[in-house]
C-alpha cells in the first residue's frame, strides 16, 4: 500500500478515530496460600476516562492505591487517571460463600473458580474514548486457565464486548490444575472445564450440547460464538449460573432432571437472552422462559416425547398452584413453575392467532436481540407486535393473586 493511500485512508477516518483510543490491561496474580489476587488496572492512551467510580461495596476488595487521585467512599472507589498512563493496584479476595453454606467463588491450593466480572468490579465511566482491553493472569507453576475469551498467549486473553465503549472481563473463569473437553458445536467454540481430580461428566455435556444446542441456537441466532461450562463438585453452589458466555453447574448435577427439565438448558437460555428484570415484579419473565425453554427444546430433540412433555407440563403447572402471584422480586421454586405455565398460554395464544406462521421463539429472540432488562410492559408490547393483538396471557389478572 502506498503512503499517499494510507493518507488518505487516514484522512477518512472520523476525527479522534485514532488518539481517542486507549489500552486496559488487567493484570491479575493468584496466591492460592492467601486466598487473593492481586490486580492491576493498566491504562495506556492519549485521552483516558476522567473518572471511573468502582462499586466494592462487596467488601472483597481491599488495598486501593494508584499514583492518580483516589476517593475511597463506603461502597465505592472514585478513580481519577492523570496522564496518558495509570494504574490501579488492589487486593480480591476469591471465597465468597453463600447463605446456604456453599461457594459461587473459590480458590483451593490446586484450583479456583469465580466470575470475572467480580474479579474486575463494575464501574459507571466518565469520559475516555474506545478501550482495547487485556487480562493477564499470573498463576502458580503447573496451573492452567480457561475462560470463554480468545487467547493472546498463555493465560493472557484478549477480551471483547461489542458495543461497550470500557471493556472489562466477564462470565465464568477456571484456573489451576484442570481437565477440559471441547468442540465446535453448530458454531459455538465450546469447553467444558473442570478440577482433575472431581469426577466430571465432560464428554457427555459436550454429547448433550451437540444433540440440544444446534435446537437452541435456531431459537436465538445470536447465541454467542464462545461457551464456557465450568464445573465442580462440593462446596461450590448445588446448581447452576450462568454468566457472560459461560455457566457454571455443579457436578452433581444431571443433564436432564427427574421432572424432565434441564438445568444445562435453563443456564443456557439465560446466557442466550442476556435479559434481567427490570423491575420487582419481573424475575418470573426471565427464570419462567428459561424453564420453558428447560423443557421445549428436550421436546423439539427428541429429548423427550409428547406424553412425557405433557406430564411434566402438568406436574409444572400442579407446583405452581403453590405461588400466589408471580409478581414478586425473586422467581424460583413454585413461582418459575407457574411462569412455565404463563409462557406455554402465551405461545399458544400466539400461535392460534397467526394460524401457526409465529409463536413463543420470536418474542424470545427480540428479547435476545435487545437483552438489558426486561418488564411486563415491555412483554406484553412483544407479544401484541409478534400476535396482531394483545394476549390474555399476560393480562394483570392472569399473574397476581389467585381467586379463592
Amino acid at each position: 500500500m502506498s503512503l499517499r493511500l494510507v493518507v488518505y485512508l487516514l484522512f477518512l477516518l472520523p476525527t479522534g478515530a485514532i488518539a481517542d483510543s486507549y489500552s486496559i490491561l488487567y493484570r491479575a496474580e493468584f496466591n492460592p496460600d492467601s486466598g487473593m489476587a492481586a490486580v492491576d488496572i493498566h491504562l495506556d492512551g492519549d485521552k483516558l476516562p476522567r473518572e471511573l467510580s468502582l462499586n466494592i461495596s462487596s467488601g472483597r476488595y481491599s488495598a486501593l492505591e494508584s499514583e492518580s487521585p483516589l476517593e475511597l467512599q463506603k461502597n465505592r472507589a472514585i478513580w481519577r487517571p492523570q496522564g496518558t498512563r495509570a494504574k490501579l493496584s488492589y487486593k480480591f479476595t476469591v471465597d465468597n460463600r453463600k447463605g446456604s453454606g456453599s461457594y459461587d467463588s473459590l480458590m483451593t491450593d490446586q484450583w479456583a473458580i469465580l466470575r470475572s466480572d467480580k474479579l474486575i468490579p463494575s464501574m459507571a465511566v466518565t469520559g475516555g474514548g474506545q478501550s482495547k482491553a487485556e487480562l493477564q493472569l499470573v498463576l502458580p507453576e503447573g496451573w492452567s486457565s480457561e475462560l470463554p475469551y480468545e487467547k493472546i498467549s498463555t493465560h493472557h486473553y484478549q477480551l471483547k464486548d461489542p458495543g461497550r465503549r470500557f471493556v472489562r472481563p466477564k462470565g465464568w473463569m477456571i484456573i489451576g490444575e484442570i481437565g477440559s473437553r471441547q468442540d465446535t458445536i453448530a458454531g459455538v467454540y465450546t469447553k467444558v472445564a473442570a478440577p482433575k481430580e472431581q469426577k466430571v461428566r465432560r464428554q457427555d455435556t459436550l454429547a448433550f450440547l451437540n444433540w440440544t444446542l444446534p435446537a437452541l441456537k435456531e431459537v436465538f441466532p445470536q447465541f454467542p460464538d464462545r461457551l464456557l461450562i465450568v464445573s465442580a463438585g462440593n462446596p461450590m453452589w448445588r446448581g447452576g449460573l450462568s454468566g457472560t458466555r459461560s455457566l457454571f453447574m455443579h457436578a452433581d448435577r444431571p443433564l436432564i432432571s427427574g421432572n424432565r427439565t434441564s438445568s444445562t438448558i435453563h443456564e443456557l437460555v439465560h446466557v442466550a437472552t442476556g435479559i434481567s428484570a427490570g423491575d420487582d415484579q419481573s424475575d418470573w419473565i426471565v427464570e419462567g422462559l428459561a424453564e420453558f425453554y428447560a423443557v421445549e427444546i428436550l421436546r423439539r430433540t427428541n429429548g423427550i416425547g409428547q406424553r412425557r412433555y405433557d406430564e411434566a407440563m402438568d406436574k409444572l403447572a400442579k407446583w405452581g398452584q403453590q405461588a400466589p402471584s408471580l409478581l414478586v422480586k425473586r422467581s424460583s421454586g413454585p413461582i418459575t413453575a407457574r411462569a412455565v405455565g404463563v409462557m406455554r398460554q402465551l405461545d399458544q395464544e400466539i400461535r392460534a392467532a397467526t394460524d401457526g406462521k409465529a409463536c413463543i421463539d420470536d418474542i424470545a429472540r427480540r428479547l435476545a436481540e435487545k437483552r438489558g432488562k426486561v418488564t411486563l410492559q415491555r412483554l406484553q408490547k412483544l407479544a401484541e407486535e409478534v400476535a396482531g393483538h394483545p394476549v390474555e396471557a399476560l393480562n394483570i389478572e392472569n399473574l397476581g393473586e389467585r381467586n379463592s
